[in-house]
């Protein structure tokens, strides 16, 4: 089975989202001696085909040099994973140089913007807008693919045909994500939308989507399409990501997701250790999320649609209790 590595090379960002608690702003910065023992520890580990998805943070934070001599190390030294590559970026930092490094290894792109100008500083601050539409320009010049995400909050929900329309009138691809309740924020709820909310976008975006197909990509209806085909999930968030996602941050610490980078708890090794995978499943951290995986069996084995979600992302599953950080129930949004 393909499984997916995702590279941290920081949990540094230049943008200061308001509604992003994920960033770390002491954040070291990857070194290329950590990808060299990330390629050690998967020499042995899997054969099976990988993708690398660098991810932050900001990933662009490293520099053209560092991203030169990571994909050559991975490409040639781990040719017999058939190493495919993305990565998820604001753009601010994106240059020609970059961008043709990029078109090189065919490297689609993921980016973030929310909506309009106006709508997307006010969520994502001052100068977001511009700055990120720069990066698109010269990324689209070096013909490179990229889509948006677009984040959903309280606020953003209520001008949800404007934000459609900006990204059809652009013919910018788009991918939504709905704002969950902080973990970090005095008000968790500030931004976050509930499942209902989010059912209900969903719906009105399937018939704009249904009328301007042939216009605009989004992703999630083409993933829900895709699965009541297949007859189960297509995506992380619902394909049971469990022992085949890996996360390695800047000093080389191996998390189950990016998602989880930055919480010690989930912590399961270290890639100068060269772990294995009995090893990894040893370790508190991925022990726990098996340990999820069979409550949400037992909980949602006999629902209809469970097959298409498998309950969801075990991180959008976590709780604050006394401190403490659990997961002890379904994804939040399972009833959208």
């Amino acid at each position: 089975m393909a499984f997916h590595v995702m590279i941290i090379p920081s949990m540094n960002c230049p943008s200061d989202c308001s509604y992003c608690w994920g960033v770390d702003r002491d954040s070291k910065v990857m070194d290329i001696e950590t990808i060299r023992d990330t390629v050690e520890w998967l020499r042995g580990f899997r054969d099976e085909p990988a993708t690398f998805t660098f991810h932050g943070g900001e990933p662009l934070l490293v520099g053209y040099d560092f991203y030169r001599e990571a994909l050559r190390l991975i490409s040639e030294e781990l040719s017999f994973l058939r190493p495919a590559f993305a990565i998820q970026t604001n753009l601010w930092l994106m240059t020609d140089e970059l961008a043709e490094l990029f078109a090189e290894y065919s490297i689609p792109i993921g980016s973030s913007l929310d909506g309009p100008e106006e709508l997307n500083d006010f969520q994502r601050g001052e100068g977001y807008f511009k700055k990120t539409m720069r990066g698109y320009e010269i990324a689209k010049r070096h013909g490179l693919k990229v889509s948006f995400i677009s984040t959903f909050t309280s606020y953003s929900i209520k001008r949800k045909e404007e934000v459609f329309n900006f990204f059809l009138e652009n013919r910018m691809n788009m991918k939504l994500h709905p704002a969950l309740p902080s973990l970090k924020s005095e008000d968790p709820e500030e931004w976050a939308i509930g499942a209902e909310e989010y059912g209900e976008l969903l719906l009105y975006l399937l018939d704009e989507y249904l009328e301007h197909f042939h216009e605009i990509e989004i992703q999630n209806i083409d993933h829900f399409a895709k699965s009541s085909f297949l007859r189960r999930g297509v995506v992380c968030t619902h394909a049971d990501c469990i022992g085949n996602t890996f996360a390695v941050d800047p000093y080389g610490d191996i998390y189950p997701c990016y998602r989880f980078v930055g919480m010690k708890e989930y912590i399961m090794g270290n890639v100068s250790d060269r772990p294995s995978m009995e090893e990894l499943e040893e370790s508190e951290a991925l022990k726990s999320l098996y340990q999820w995986r069979g409550l949400v069996d037992e909980e949602c084995g006999d629902c209809e649609f469970y097959r298409f979600c498998l309950g969801g992302c075990p991180y959008n599953a976590v709780t604050i209790e006394d401190g403490r950080m659990r997961i002890d129930g379904v994804d939040h949004q399972c009833e959208a």
